[in-house]
C-alpha cells in the first residue's frame, strides 16, 4: 500500500478527502493528516508517506513553502496541491517544484480520481525503476570478477586504448594497478593439457581451472601485489607489481617456482611456467605477455616442469634447418636394412636440428615427424606389411603427435615406432619358413567360417599371394586350398555329431553357401555324405 498524508487548514475538507473518496481502491492508505505546513513536515519526516496531498494557503506555513522542505529531504516524495481558483501565483510556484498535479476546491470525486491514478502510475513506474536498478547493481556485483578478468585479458592483449579513461575503470573494477609501476607478466601452461582434460568430466575440469586460479593468486599476494586470471583453456596468466627493491628477478623465480612446486603437490599436474621481461607501465603489459608466452611454448624444445626466461630463448644465428628428400632416403636406405643403431643415429641427428633451429617452431617439427611416418608406410607398402594391426597403430601415431607438447615426447614416439617397423622387416627377413607356415595356419583356424581369400592370408603374413603359396607347397606338400578345406571338414565333422544342430546351419558355419557343393567335398574327403556320417555317429 502506498501511504498518503493530507494537509489542509480545514477540518471539513481533511475530513472529505479521507473519508469520501476511496483511497483503498487505488493501493493508497491514509496514514496522517495536518492543519498546517509546519505540523506537516515534522509528520512527514517521522512517518515518511509517498504522497502528500497539500492545501496552498495555509496561516503558519503554506503548501508552497512545505513543497520545498518536502523535495529538499525527500526528492521522490509525491505532491499534489489543492487550491482555490484565486491561486494562479500560488500554483506557479508549484510548479516549480514538481508538484505532480493540482485539483481546486470544491474538490470534485473524477477529478481526484484521475490525479491519484497518474500519482500511482508515477509511484509504480519509480518503483519498477528502482527494483530494475538494484537487480542490475545485484548482477553487476556477480558479474564483477568475469569483468575483471575481461579487462585484465585486453590488458595483455590490446595494452590501454584510452589512457583517459583507465584510472575511472581500475577504481570501477576495484584493481590496484597504477599506471606508472614497475610490472612482470608469467603465463603458466598446464603440460599435456589435451591428456589432462581428456580424463575429466566438464565438471572436474571447472574445479580444476578454479583450484589452478585459486593457487597462482595466494602465491601471488603472499611474495607482492598483482591478479591472477585463466587467458584460455589450459594457460593462465599471472599480472605482478614490484616494489622498488634490488633482488625483483630473485623474487620473481621464487612466485614461479612456488606457484609449480605447489601445483604438483595439491593438484598432481604438472606446469610450465613463462617469464617475460620486467617493464614500466601497464601500456607494455602485451609486450612482457607475449615474451612470457613464447617463453612457455619454449617447453617444445626444452622440456616440461621448467620455469623459462627470455634468457633461454637465444635463436641459433645459422641457417634453418631443412628436413629434405636426401634425409629421408638416407633413413629409408637405413630402415630397410633393419639397422636400428644406425637408425637411432639418423633420427637423433634431424631431432638435435630441429631442437637446435627453433625458429621454425613445433609446428615444423610435427610436419618432419609426418614425414617419417610416411616413410615407414610407404616402406611397408612396398614390403607387403601393411596389416589391420599396423594400420590402426599409424592412425593412433597420427593422433599422439598433434597432442605431444615437447620435442623430446616427439622424437620417443617416433623412434619407438621406427625400430618396431625394424623388427617387422628383421622378422620377415630373418624368419624361418615354419614360422610363416605356423602363422599361416593359425590365421585359417581362426577364421575358415568367413569367406576366406588367398590375398586376405598373404596380408596378415606379410607377403605376396604368389610367393606365400608356392612356400606353402614347398614346406607342407599341399596347397592353402587344400588346408582350408580340410579344417572346414574337421569342424563340420564335429558339428554332425550334435543332433540338433540342421545340415544347412553346419554348411553356413563351415564357410559354404551351397550345401550342394558342401556334400560332394564333404563325401570326397570323409568317403560318406553328411547325413550317412551322422547316421553313423549315432
Amino acid at each position: 500500500m502506498y501511504r498518503l498524508v493530507i494537509v489542509d487548514d480545514e477540518p471539513t475538507v481533511r475530513y472529505g478527502l479521507s473519508t469520501y473518496f476511496d483511497w483503498e481502491n487505488y493501493g493508497i492508505e491514509v496514514v496522517g493528516e495536518a492543519d498546517d505546513g509546519d505540523v506537516a513536515l515534522e509528520l512527514i519526516e517521522r512517518i515518511k508517506p509517498d504522497i502528500v496531498l497539500t492545501d496552498v494557503r495555509m496561516p503558519q506555513m503554506d503548501g508552497i513553502r512545505l513543497s520545498h522542505a518536502i523535495k529538499e529531504r525527500f526528492p521522490t516524495m509525491k505532491i499534489v496541491f489543492v487550491s482555490g481558483h484565486d491561486d494562479a501565483d500560488y500554483l506557479k510556484s508549484a510548479l516549480k517544484v514538481n508538484a505532480v498535479d493540482y485539483i481546486f476546491k470544491p474538490v470534485d470525486r473524477i477529478e481526484l480520481a484521475a490525479v491519484v491514478e497518474r500519482v500511482v502510475n508515477e509511484l509504480k513506474e519509480a518503483e519498477q525503476e528502482r527494483t530494475y536498478i538494484v537487480d542490475m547493481q545485484v548482477k553487476l556485483t556477480q558479474s564483477m570478477p568475469l569483468l575483471r578478468e575481461k579487462f585484465l585479458m585486453s590488458l595483455i592483449r590490446d595494452g590501454i586504448p584510452h589512457p583517459a579513461k583507465i584510472k575511472d575503470r581500475l577504481d570501477f573494477l576495484g584493481l590496484d594497478l597504477p599506471d606508472q609501476a614497475v610490472y612482470w607478466t608469467i603465463v603458466v601452461k598446464i603440460d599435456d593439457s589435451a591428456q589432462v582434460v581428456a580424463t575429466r568430466s566438464e565438471r572436474d575440469q571447472q574445479l580444476l581451472s578454479y583450484s589452478i586460479l585459486n593457487i597462482v593468486q595466494e602465491i601471488i599476494q603472499k611474495y607482492m601485489q598483482g591478479y591472477a586470471f585463466e587467458n584460455r583453456n589450459g594457460e593462465f596468466v599471472g599480472i605482478m607489481r614490484m616494489g622498488e627493491d634490488d633482488n625483483q628477478e630473485e623474487q620473481l623465480f621464487r612466485v614461479a617456482e612456488d606457484i609449480r612446486d605447489s601445483l604438483q603437490r595439491w593438484l598432481k599436474i604438472s606446469v610450465t611456467i613463462g617469464v617475460g621481461e620486467r617493464i614500466s607501465g601497464l601500456s607494455s603489459l602485451p609486450q612482457s605477455y607475449s615474451q612470457a608466452q613464447e617463453a612457455a611454448d619454449h617447453r617444445w624444445f626444452l622440456g616440461k616442469n621448467h620455469i623459462i626466461s627470455m634468457d633461454h630463448l637465444q635463436q641459433d644465428t645459422e641457417s634453418l634447418y631443412r628436413f629434405d628428400s636426401a634425409d629421408g632416403e638416407r633413413i629409408l636406405s637405413v630402415l630397410k636394412a633393419a639397422d636400428k643403431e644406425a637408425l637411432r643415429i639418423h633420427l637423433n641427428n634431424v631431432f638435435e636440428a630441429l631442437s637446435q633451429h627453433r625458429k621454425q617452431g613445433f609446428t615444423y617439427g610435427r610436419n618432419v615427424s609426418l614425414q617419417l611416418i610416411l616413410l615407414t608406410s610407404r616402406l611397408l607398402q612396398e614390403l607387403n606389411m601393411v596389416g589391420a594391426d599396423m594400420e590402426n597403430k599409424e592412425k593412433d601415431l597420427w593422433e599422439r603427435i598433434f597432442k605431444l607438447e615437447s620435442i623430446t615426447d616427439l622424437r620417443h614416439i617416433v623412434e619407438a615406432h621406427f625400430l618396431e617397423v625394424c623388427e617387422k622387416i628383421e622378422e620377415k627377413r630373418k624368419g624361418k619358413p615354419k614360422n610363416v607356415i605356423e602363422r599361416i595356419q593359425s590365421f585359417i583356424e581362426q577364421r575358415y567360417a568367413d569367406n576366406l581369400q588367398i590375398s586376405d592370408i598373404a596380408k596378415e603374413v606379410y607377403l605376396s599371394s604368389t610367393y606365400m603359396c608356392l612356400l606353402y607347397k614347398q614346406e607342407t606338400g599341399e596347397t592353402i586350398n587344400d588346408y582350408v578345406t580340410k579344417v572346414r571338414i574337421e569342424k563340420a565333422k564335429e558339428l554332425l555329431s550334435d543332433p540338433r544342430i540342421k545340415f544347412y546351419e553346419i554348411c553356413d558355419l563351415v564357410g559354404y553357401s551351397d550345401p550342394s557343393y558342401f556334400s560332394k567335398l564333404f563325401k570326397k574327403y570323409v568317403g560318406l555324405t553328411p547325413s550317412a556320417y551322422r547316421e553313423q555317429m549315432m
